[in-house]
């Protein structure tokens, strides 16, 4: 029988209101069993999703040698992960690698580039990527994920056709000097911000299983319900030897769940993804997975390899999920609206749109 608490979730999730602290700290506990948790999510999930799940795709433009020392990832400065170091590849071949994941039944493709944040040359091979990959492909979601922006940079990549960009939080804001001192909490929410007001779909997660307590799970959430994303990736650490992370395996396959059914109260008509790790953290649970969460990564990620796309595919149907077409809205009609809030000008950090 559901109990109190899981009806209180629900109710307020299909109200697209938050549950407050206390509850989402009893979600994360033992108190409740994972199936009734599992079961509460997933009828929010079927009530703005139905029983669709978004495929999407990551090209991994540019490989290793990061300035920043993010203690989570491979690419970081003085990681000594084996993993592939490569400069920029071609927009050609960025089209090619796109178009066969598309052909796949992706609908959304994410171009990732390692560094601080990009350059001017780098605007300039993602302008020409998005141009390649729209020649072949003019209906597909580009998502682009290039670090920090500076000024007229995301107004720059509006302009060449990307639809979102990607940042993530990561963690709470409290914790971050933690996993990385080259850059802070604020610079990454600025980001969102200049990303959301040049009309770019904003997409921000987190990251789990780097020692973060409940109360850290929960702040990292209200944070990223302030900036309203329409995307919200949840990872779960890859932990690679020769990071400062590398001996990390703190999570379990409930705990996974646990925190995606969080985030399916906290963001319930938003895209949840299930993102990097999940094959590692939750093995044999996935599908159980996808009753929380309406979008996947398909196949590799950027420095590791996933599960083989066709196992994805097949995983999805068995689970009595259908892949969403590109044709299909992933968002619910409410929040397909054309009220645009200002975030610039008078009372902002921002200039006007003038």
């Amino acid at each position: 029988m559901t109990s109190d608490l899981l009806k209180t979730l629900v109710d307020k999730a299909l109200q697209r209101r938050a549950p407050e602290r206390a509850e989402a700290l009893a979600l994360l506990g033992d108190s409740e069993p994972l199936i009734d948790v599992v079961a509460a999510g997933a009828r929010v999930r079927r009530e703005f999703f139905g029983t669709r799940v978004k495929l999407n795709t990551i090209v991994n433009m540019k490989s290793g040698l990061c300035p920043e020392d993010c203690g989570y990832c491979s690419q970081r400065l003085g990681s000594e992960a084996e993993v592939l170091k490569y400069s920029w590849i071609a927009p050609g071949k960025a089209a090619e690698v796109a178009g066969q994941a598309v052909r796949a039944g992706a609908k959304r493709v994410c171009l990732v580039a390692s560094g601080r944040g990009p350059g001017e040359r780098d605007l300039g091979r993602i302008e020409n990527t998005i141009a390649a990959i729209r020649s072949e492909h003019p209906k597909v979601e580009i998502c682009v994920c290039l670090g920090l922006l500076a000024d007229g940079q995301a107004e720059r990549l509006a302009a060449a056709g990307a639809d979102a960009y990607s940042h993530n939080l990561n963690t709470a804001e409290a914790r971050y000097a933690d996993i990385c001192s080259t850059h802070t909490f604020a610079d990454r929410v600025d980001t969102l911000g200049r990303a959301t007001v040049a009309g770019l779909s904003p997409c921000s997660g987190a990251i789990f299983g780097m020692g973060e307590s409940d109360d850290d799970i929960v702040d990292v959430a209200l944070a990223l319900r302030e900036l309203n994303p329409d995307s919200v990736p949840v990872n779960f650490l890859i932990p690679f030897e020769g990071t400062p992370l590398g001996d990390r395996w703190d999570l379990t396959p409930e705990r996974c769940l646990r925190i995606l059914a969080l985030f399916r109260f906290y963001f319930p008509d938003v895209e949840v993804r299930l993102a990097g790790g999940r094959e590692i953290h939750l093995r044999g649970m996935q599908p159980l997975a996808l009753h929380l969460a309406n979008s996947i990564f398909l196949g590799d990620y950027l420095t590791s390899e996933g599960q083989p796309g066709a196992d994805d595919r097949g995983m999805i149907t068995d689970a009595g999920f259908t892949i969403e077409g590109i044709d299909e809205p992933t968002l619910p009609a409410a929040r397909h609206d054309l009220v645009a809030i200002r975030r610039r000008g008078a009372g902002t950090g921002l200039p006007a749109n003038a």
